[in-house]
């Protein structure tokens, strides 16, 4: 039994090879990376490239609703309908409104709590892969954990929502959440780092009128090959990500 859940497409990109085979099962991953640097495309790449490998993917967003995912994915040229129609994908729109509250709540006591709705929510971690794009959002808009960050306990903010994912990823799911990090305190995301299992930073370089995006491998727990420790890859339209490059550790 593969200790990896395969990113599939090998005959359409090269990121299973380039990342040594897939991600480990039982991993909590960090994507971290500014705004614009890639960390939706990856998200999304990585859902697409699960499904296709038969692997269940719940995929949370903060910033795209479902008109939104499909267009992406359509512009990507993943055909991700005839996964959500299978049941392979969950796609859950992670509304947070302009107050900072997370949408749909009874009162406004609960819709205050998005990590709570968030850890109670059953159905969202039945899936062998969860993703939450991006994380740092939901983080900034808890007053819960902000009211911790306030008097400098933040880290155990960060523990209790870290002890929840491990609980997880013994179950041999996979965690995968993408964080910008100018936008949250350093001792914030700090935790998450410590404890991932893969860690990827992203950055993004404009050269002339191209944009090419790197990922950097900070950390690769359970790799079944070598794994450079830069990817570079940039995103067409109707093609998807492209792999440009790589470099070696």
């Amino acid at each position: 039994m593969s200790s990896q859940f395969s990113l599939g497409l090998s005959g359409h990109d090269r990121l299973e090879k380039e990342l040594g085979g897939g991600i480990p099962k039982g991993a909590i991953v960090l994507i971290e990376g500014d705004y614009g640097a890639g960390k939706s495309v990856l998200s999304q790449r990585f859902s697409y490239g699960f499904c296709d490998e038969e692997t269940v993917v719940t995929l949370v967003s903060t910033e795209l609703g479902v008109r939104g995912f499909l267009d992406q994915m359509h512009s990507l040229s993943y055909d991700i309908v005839k996964h959500l129609l299978d049941e392979r994908i969950l796609f859950l729109q992670a509304e947070i409104d302009s107050s900072g509250a997370l949408s749909g709540g009874s009162s406004q006591e609960e819709r205050k709590q998005l990590l709570r709705r968030l850890m109670d929510a059953e159905t969202l971690w039945d899936a062998d892969v969860i993703i939450i794009d991006t994380f740092d959002a939901i983080l900034r808009n808890d007053p819960q954990f902000e009211a911790l960050v306030r008097q400098n306990d933040e880290r155990q903010a960060a523990l209790e929502i870290i002890s929840f994912f491990r609980e997880l990823t013994t179950k041999g799911k996979t965690i995968i959440i993408t964080v910008d990090p100018s936008s949250v305190d350093e001792g914030s995301i700090g935790p998450f780092r410590s404890i991932a299992d893969v860690y990827f930073e992203l950055e993004m370089v404009e050269v002339g009128n191209d944009v090419r995006r790197n990922i950097f491998v900070k950390r690769f727990a359970g790799m079944g090959q070598q794994v450079g420790d830069r990817v570079g890859f940039s995103v067409r339209s109707g093609i998807g990500l492209v792999i440009e490059s790589r470099s070696v550790a």
